[in-house]
């Protein structure tokens, strides 16, 4: 029954997930936002999303139930968990009775954890983007549609090396390497709900080691590391003998679990307590025409010496610290103007580029579908009033002075008024040229930018603030 339940949940799970992934991606954004309205919930309950979002209601609700339940979340909320288990089924098709018991990989275990504390805290988003499960599976779902080679080749050899690890040899990847994982293992070696020995029916027939996928079974000593178990429930159906239990009684023979040292106790609780005070602390495009002469179309990515981060996330150290890569605010955007960045301290995460689309003033789409809190919830009126860039001008780029053409689509199309054309002599010759007098009105929102007629360069192109600021 347990089994069957956790099935049941699982596949509810990974479905609502997997179509929140696809349907902000796939469907047009008048539809798209009513999917996210009844499937948003299952990407915010996810552990670290929830814990990076300082959401400690849903955080303290999954301790509680890993200390009354053991880490359910492991096999019945995390996709990445789940995906694993589809593998792990499939490679019971070809070789039954597969696993075995190992002991705890401790140093792996804890050295990761250790590692992504340390990234997460000072933001080197390469390891943190990589370890972190729920954006994990957000880039293997969103790979298959996304326009990006980099992140769908990463995604695909990250997606192939955990099916292998799952097909051969079961949640070797969630109980050696996932840090949310091992975080939770601190919690569900004192579950009150755990799989149970009842030596006085087992046979040591090995039938539930053999079939533990977490291999968190020792038979023969008649223990269970429940550090590791994910209370699957493939133990206790494959009991022959009615000898496991998913009981919060204790059986009345005498049942050990493995034993943990007190020192270990003391180190794991503090790893436990750095990782939550460290975190806590911390469409189709519409085409544009300039003046109904030429389409605007590939566009190269404007080199800038500061990136831009969607308004509401504060700062590019914000992003760095928060945002998991899931690439969902990605596949949302409705106008194309986010993509991965290819840059090593913001691997994989968002950034704003102009050369598809730019940034609309009523839109707040990246906000309302953000699970870590990463890029956070703004009105449209308060979009206006934050510039997340300002507007610099290359003259040696512009068509004026390099073509000799009349041109001014920056200043005419500029939702704010801070682009103005002024009077410059040029060979003789009086032009209209950009000029920024009140660059301090600049928002950042990109449209000089994407409608600037000069290739494959804009000559007018945004520059990221640090820190994003307010009116």
């Amino acid at each position: 029954m347990l089994r069957k339940i956790r099935i049941v949940l699982a596949v509810i799970m990974i479905l609502l997930i997997t179509l929140l992934l696809v349907g902000v991606g796939c469907i047009s954004y008048e539809v798209g936002p009513g999917i996210d309205r009844w499937t948003g919930w299952a990407a915010k309950i996810q552990f670290l999303p929830a814990l990076l979002s300082l959401n400690f209601i849903v955080v303290a609700v999954l301790l509680v139930a890993t200390l009354l339940f053991g880490r359910l979340y492991c096999s019945v909320i995390c996709p990445l968990g789940i995906m694993q288990d589809i593998y792990s089924w499939l490679g019971g098709k070809f070789k039954k009775n597969r696993f075995s018991y190992v002991k705890e990989h401790k140093w792996l275990r804890y050295t990761v954890l250790v590692v992504f504390i340390v990234c997460l805290i000072i933001g080197f988003a390469p390891i943190t983007t990589l370890l972190a499960p729920y954006g994990t599976y957000g880039r293997i779902i969103t790979s298959f549609y996304m326009n990006n080679i980099a992140v769908s080749i990463i995604a695909w050899v990250v997606m192939l090396i955990l099916g292998v690890l799952a097909f051969l040899y079961g949640r070797a990847y969630c109980n050696s390497i996932c840090p949310v994982g091992t975080f939770l293992s601190f919690f569900s070696r004192f579950s009150l709900f755990r799989v149970r020995f009842d030596e006085s029916k087992c046979k040591q027939c090995g039938l539930c080691e053999k079939n533990c996928k977490a291999r968190a079974i020792d038979f023969k000593a008649g223990k269970v590391d429940y550090s590791r178990c994910v209370v699957c429930g493939d133990c206790t159906a494959k009991c022959k003998f009615d000898a496991l239990h998913y009981t919060a009684k204790k059986p009345v023979s005498k049942v050990e679990t493995v034993p943990m040292e007190h020192d270990e106790g003391r180190r794991s609780f503090l790893v436990g307590t750095a990782l939550a005070a460290g975190t806590a602390a911390m469409a189709q495009v519409e085409m544009k025409v300039d003046g109904g002469l030429a389409v605007i179309t590939e566009k190269e990515p404007s080199k800038r010496e500061t990136p831009i981060t969607p308004p509401g996330s504060i700062s590019a150290r914000h992003m760095q610290q928060h945002c998991t890569a899931c690439q969902l605010c990605v596949t949302a955007c409705p106008n194309h103007v986010l993509r991965p960045s290819t840059d090593l301290m913001h691997f994989m995460q968002p950034v704003m580029s102009y050369e598809i689309g730019y940034c609309r003033p009523e839109c707040t789409r990246c906000g309302e579908i953000c699970p870590t809190g990463a890029i956070q919830r703004i009105t449209k009126q308060e979009k206006t009033a934050i510039r997340v860039g300002h507007a610099v001008w290359n003259m040696d780029k512009c068509v004026v002075l390099t073509d000799g053409v009349s041109c001014g689509a920056c200043a005419r199309h500029c939702p704010t008024g801070a682009i103005l054309m002024v009077e410059h002599q040029h060979n003789g010759q009086t032009v209209m040229i950009p000029s920024l007098p009140e660059a301090n009105k600049c928002i950042g929102c990109g449209k000089c930018e994407n409608l600037c007629p000069s290739r494959p360069f804009s000559a007018i192109y945004v520059e990221g603030n640090i820190v994003h600021q307010k009116d």
